[in-house]
């Protein structure tokens, strides 16, 4: 027997089957336009994000034809979160593009309602802030400006999603409106503490209740896909936004476990079990999962650009062919240039909450070149992680929690860059362990579906089954880590004053 998952990411879509012990049999990905209509603007043609997960669910099924029984027996779908669509119910067709997460157009709707002191209600209710990056403002946004929206969805005729429920109703033909709970706490709609959508937010956002799909646990059977698209009827029996379901795939099932996954942007949660712990220094409170009924909360930071910087290199300044060649340039750069990157492309995420601020160099000089560019586009995912590892080990002990393992579980494609993950190390001053299955997000939501199904190994099992392909340890020392890192404090606080100006 077989487990299919789905990962739906920002850049590109992707299905892998793996067997009943989780090991990957086979991979299908497809990349796709991301559209920036303005500055500070991202969005995603729906039918991009459908087009390139039924076709690489079909391949990822064809090339494991006939291995291993060559049977699915359950679908798991992981999503890039935050991301709105509306569509309307009769014809499933989208009344707008998807807005993307990296999204900053609702940002002065989120600096008038935080004049206004309505961000205590958003913290309180959903453990978020109130930022662009969220789905509330989206979904206003797109019922003011859609001529016709805001009447259609009063009545009825409209479905909100986020990528989650956009796919499970493609997939099933329209009959099943729902998502999971890790998705529906990133709307700033979802009350985590009553676990329901909350009336006074939808009044806040002025946001129709009709809309939104039904919550389910991560481990709920959200129905069949319809027999048409694959040749069989196949049953989806777990649902994680990417992030939980990387939590879940590194196996971090203990209060104080903590990753981070590097791919178009970098998120750092950490498990704090049945207890909601607040955060002193603007981190999120949010749902790391909820199985069989029983919400695990976690705290979590989020970078907004993380290996979104590398494609810049590559896509942007045209400097590499390909991201490894980052790592190459960046060993081969002059060690007495500094330069600092704060790659604030849309805004600063985690602990800074600048959706405003934009990217911003330091310390040029008439030498500095690609390798020296290379190098600040590494190290700055490193100096955003220390930022957030700093914040997170400070709630952490604020909220009377044991003392927890200094340790940093790593996942996503940047991980696999050595200098980046090496220069993490150094300037967290911990060590940074690096897992032999680095597609954790897919793996995560295949465990959630196998589980389900009842194949696959138990939480423990899987967990004792975690291998590490590598641990980078500390080698720079503490005074340049020091100096290393009042630079960047200093280069980031210079581009939140450059912004304000």
């Amino acid at each position: 027997m077989q487990i299919l998952a789905i990962d739906q990411g920002t850049t590109s879509s992707r299905a892998i089957v793996f067997d009943a012990g989780l090991r990957p049999l086979a991979t299908a990905q497809q990349e796709f336009a991301q559209h920036y209509p303005a500055p500070g603007q991202v969005e995603h043609d729906p039918a991009d994000i459908w087009e390139s997960t039924r076709a690489t669910v079909q391949g990822a099924i064809d090339d494991a034809s006939g291995r291993n029984g060559g049977q699915i027996a359950a679908i798991g779908i992981t999503n890039q979160r935050e991301t709105t669509l509306i569509w309307d119910r009769e014809t499933g067709a989208p009344i707008h593009n998807a807005i993307v997460w990296q999204d900053r157009r609702t940002a002065p709707l989120c600096r008038r309602l935080r004049d206004e002191g309505a961000e205590g209600l958003v913290t309180g209710r959903t453990g978020l802030l109130l930022d662009p990056y969220f789905s509330a403002t989206k979904i206003a946004w797109l019922l003011e400006h859609i001529p016709g929206a805001r009447e259609k969805a009063e009545a009825g005729k409209l479905a909100f999603g986020t990528v989650d429920s956009f796919l499970i109703w493609q997939l099933t033909g329209g009959r099943v409106h729902a998502t999971d709970a890790t998705n529906a706490a990133r709307t700033a709609l979802y009350n985590i503490r009553s676990g329901n959508w909350d009336d006074d937010l939808l009044r806040l956002f002025n946001v129709p209740h009709a809309l939104l799909p039904q919550v389910m646990d991560c481990n709920a059977e959200f129905g069949t896909t319809d027999k048409a698209l694959f040749g069989q009827a196949l049953p989806i029996l777990g649902v994680a936004g990417d992030q939980q379901a990387a939590t879940i795939g590194q196996a971090c099932f203990q209060p104080g476990m903590l990753k981070s996954t590097y791919g178009t942007g970098c998120f750092a949660l950490m498990n704090t079990g049945a207890a909601m712990v607040p955060s002193h220094n603007r981190l999120l409170t949010t749902i790391a999962y909820r199985l069989d009924g029983q919400v695990t909360y976690a705290l979590e930071g989020a970078i907004f650009i993380a290996g979104a910087v590398v494609q810049w290199l590559r896509d942007g300044l045209k400097i590499i062919a390909s991201a490894p060649r980052s790592n190459t340039l960046a060993r081969h750069a002059d060690p007495a240039q500094q330069v600092i990157m704060v790659p604030a492309f849309t805004g600063l995420g985690a602990p800074w909450w600048q959706p405003e601020c934009r990217g911003a160099l330091y310390g040029l000089t008439r030498d500095t070149g690609p390798e020296e560019l290379a190098r600040a586009a590494l190290e700055s995912v490193g100096f955003q992680t220390r930022d957030l590892w700093g914040a997170m080990q400070d709630d952490w002990a604020k909220s009377g929690a044991p003392a927890r393992a200094g340790t940093l579980r790593v996942d996503g494609g940047m991980s696999a860059s050595d200098y980046a993950m090496q220069f993490l190390a150094d300037i967290l001053d911990a060590p940074v362990d690096r897992p032999q299955v680095l597609e954790t997000t897919a793996l995560g939501a295949a465990w959630l579906a196998g589980a389900r199904a009842g194949i696959g190994p138990d939480a423990d099992s899987f967990a004792r089954d975690w291998a590490l392909d590598r641990q980078f340890t500390p080698q720079m020392d503490a005074k340049a880590r020091a100096a290393r890192y009042s630079a960047w404090q200093r280069a980031v606080r210079a581009t939140i004053t450059a912004a304000e100006a």
